[in-house]
């Protein structure tokens, strides 16, 4: 009875340990399963279409063109057609892709088949649409099934690097610069997803499920940027930086006066080979101390403040004014007194300098109302733009006891040092004067739009500063930047067609010695700053520019009269022949001149020649200052002559180019020009003494 019980009782705990083993092996099982299905499928991210970057009238600046991945489907032919055909299709592939042999892709392929892999890439390499048309056609892939395509997007530029820096990129983390960094959250739309299997070696191929997601595309940015204009700005950039090994960088930029809306903004930053390109945003990420174009603010506040008018006499000395034991100076001596205007004009370091400490210096209260009124023109702030990258002004305040401010900050920021400004904030400032005293904010991007051309956002112009002076003031400030090139400094770039505004900078750059300090001078080396903003036409300005360039380190002289404004002309000149109009109706030539032209400097007899031909009454001058027959007098040959022997530089002035090129570099003088006409101005002076190879610079006007 005992054994009988004791058998029972044993197969009860045998029975109860098979079910706990069964309950064991079926969970253990299910997790198998459910780790089974997690490695045998997954859930794939499929990426929007992102949106293009326009141009302002609807060209592509940048645009995710359609790149397809080439797979087959190993065993969707039969095997009679398989055998027949692989061996073709494996030389076409080698011939396209270049990078296995035949012999290769066809052992590779049949591999494939034998795996039954239904979805085996064929190569890493993206190929195009047009590219895609050759690729069907080959043995195989022209049957139905057997080519298996992925579409992916890649981001192409038509224009390649226009505007680079502005348009932009972007990586695969989301940092980048430009527009398409500042947009990419409208640009790079919505993802989707979508269920995919693991195949036989280790591919993924897409399953059809109800759970997968359709992506939204991102919508288009329309830019402000005409494709015409940003080429101009570029091509004349590009055309001057090639000239001459100086140079280290440039930006132009060009804003519609009304709407501040940006047309164009070239930056190039010389590479390592001497060539030129859009690496570095100059415009809106390089503040430097903006040099004469900062004295437009000076005189703003002077007037405005009721301590000048442009009639007020200005004692600039001899060009040098000694100030708590520093010198300002002139580039050029003699001014003496002068009108406010004619200080503006010739743009007098001493001018701005001297009379800002007569009225503003003294004691802290009299620096702040200087201060401050350059605070209500908006100088001290960001302009808030809608891509990254600005760099914020400085522009010290003065404080009892600040490392920042001394006894020269007031002089020097009057003539525009100790201040530092982007390019694009001078230009919105100075477009302010032009716009009337209203200050709007720089503008990149106008809109955003589907595909289909709906526009979802408008970006409207923004005003900064309603206005920036008194309109008293505004047309004073007006007639002066007019007279700059008028007669002024820019007076080389002025122009009877249609009528310019503006101002001349020059500025020299602090730049890291050998000693790691930051100087403006190391053994006679300097980095200079050159510069010109004006805008045109000035009675009803439609546009604003600015030119800015940057040296290298050298020894010679760099003004923005000789290398920015010319650049600025171009541009303009470019502007002014696409607009019809501005181009009036060519006027006849009178038949009678009321006043006898001057005849620019040469050689005598042509002159003479053309003079009697035409029959244009002629006044010689008197024989001492009589034009110079560079090729036939004897006299003028004697003089050359006697340059060479005591290596003397010659005067030049009121010379054409071609005879004063003919002289200059017959002494082995390396001679650069800008402007077109005579020779208004040469640098270094007549008189210098001749180093081989020197670099002589003449500015051309009428």
């Amino acid at each position: 009875m005992i054994r009988r019980i004791g058998l029972i009782y044993s197969l009860i705990v045998l029975l109860s340990i098979g079910i706990i083993v069964k309950i064991v092996l079926l969970q253990f099982n299910k997790e198998l399963k459910d780790i089974g299905e997690k490695i045998s499928y997954n859930e794939e991210v499929l990426p929007a279409v992102r949106g293009s970057i326009l141009a302002k009238d609807g060209r592509l600046l940048a645009v995710s063109m359609p790149f397809y991945e080439i797979r087959m489907n190993c065993i969707m032919s039969p095997d009679s057609l398989f055998n027949s055909q692989i061996g073709l299709l494996a030389a076409e592939l080698a011939n396209f892709f270049k990078d296995k042999s035949a012999a290769q892709y066809k052992t590779e392929l049949q591999k494939e088949r034998a795996k039954k892999n239904q979805y085996k890439r064929i190569n890493t390499r993206l190929v195009n649409y047009m590219d895609l048309q050759k690729i069907k056609q080959f043995p195989l892939f022209d049957k139905r099934g057997v080519l298996v395509l992925e579409e992916k997007s890649r981001r192409e530029y038509p224009y390649n690097r226009l505007a680079f820096r502005t348009v932009g990129y972007i990586n695969s983390e989301g940092k980048g610069a430009g527009i398409e960094e500042s947009f990419d959250s409208y640009l790079r739309g919505v993802p989707g997803q979508r269920m995919v299997q693991r195949i036989p070696g280790g591919d993924w191929m897409p399953v059809n499920s109800a759970a997968d997601l359709v992506p939204r595309d991102g919508v288009d940015v329309v830019t402000t940027i005409d494709v015409d204009i940003q080429d101009a700005a570029e091509s004349a950039l590009r055309e001057l930086l090639t000239k001459d090994p100086l140079f280290e960088g440039a930006t132009a930029i060009v804003m519609e006066t009304a709407s501040g809306e940006i047309r164009a903004i070239a930056n190039m930053q010389r590479n390592p080979d001497n060539t030129y390109d859009e690496r570095f945003n100059y415009a809106i990420a390089h503040p430097t101390e903006p040099g004469s174009t900062f004295k437009l603010a000076t005189l703003i506040a002077l007037l405005e403040d009721n301590h000048v008018t442009l009639e007020t006499p200005i004692n600039t000395e001899n060009g040098v004014w000694r100030y708590h034991k520093n010198d300002f100076r002139d580039s050029h001596s003699g001014l003496g007194i002068i009108s406010m205007q004619e200080v503006l004009e010739q743009s007098s370091n001493v001018g701005f300098a001297k009379t800002a400490v007569d009225y503003y210096g003294g004691n802290l209260t009299q620096e702040r109302r200087f201060i401050d009124r350059l605070y209500s023109m908006n100088l001290n702030k960001p302009l808030g733009l809608q891509i990254t990258g600005e760099r914020a002004p400085t522009m010290h305040y003065p404080e009892k006891n600040s490392n920042t401010w001394s006894a020269l900050t007031l002089p020097m920021m009057a003539m525009g040092y100790g201040l530092e400004l982007t390019p694009l904030q001078t230009l919105t400032f100075y477009n302010a004067v032009a716009n009337n005293g209203k200050m709007v904010k720089p503008k990149f991007v106008s809109s955003l739009q589907t595909k289909s051309g709906k526009t979802e956002k408008e970006f409207p112009t923004e005003i900064i500063n309603s206005s920036i002076c008194s309109p008293a003031v505004l047309k004073q400030v007006q007639q002066a930047l007019r007279a700059v090139v008028q007669k002024g400094t820019a007076r080389g770039i002025n122009d009877s067609r249609y009528s310019i505004a503006g101002k001349t900078g020059t500025a020299r750059l602090l730049f890291t010695n050998s000693q790691g300090k930051k100087v403006y001078s190391e053994d006679g080396y300097r980095k200079h700053q050159a510069s010109f903003v004006g805008y045109f036409p000035a009675e009803a300005p439609k546009y604003t520019v600015i030119v800015v360039l940057y040296s290298d380190k050298t020894r010679g002289n760099f003004y923005g009269a000789t290398w920015a404004a010319p650049v600025f002309k171009k541009i303009a000149d470019k502007l002014y022949v696409a607009n019809q109009d501005w181009i009036c109706e060519a006027q006849p030539i009178s038949e009678t001149l009321e006043e006898i032209p001057f005849i620019k400097g040469g050689q005598k007899s042509e002159i003479d020649k053309v003079l009697d031909e035409l029959k244009i009454p002629s006044t010689r001058l008197p024989k001492d200052t009589e034009w110079i027959d560079l090729k036939k007098s004897d006299e003028s040959i004697a003089q050359v002559s006697k340059n060479v022997q005591q290596q003397i530089i010659p005067s030049v002035v009121n010379m054409g180019l071609k005879d004063a090129l003919f002289l200059l570099e017959n002494m082995d003088l390396k001679v650069s020009f800008s402007g077109r006409g005579k020779v208004l101005k040469q640098s270094p002076d007549a008189g210098t003494p001749i180093n081989k190879g020197q670099q002589i610079y003449l500015d051309l006007g009428i």
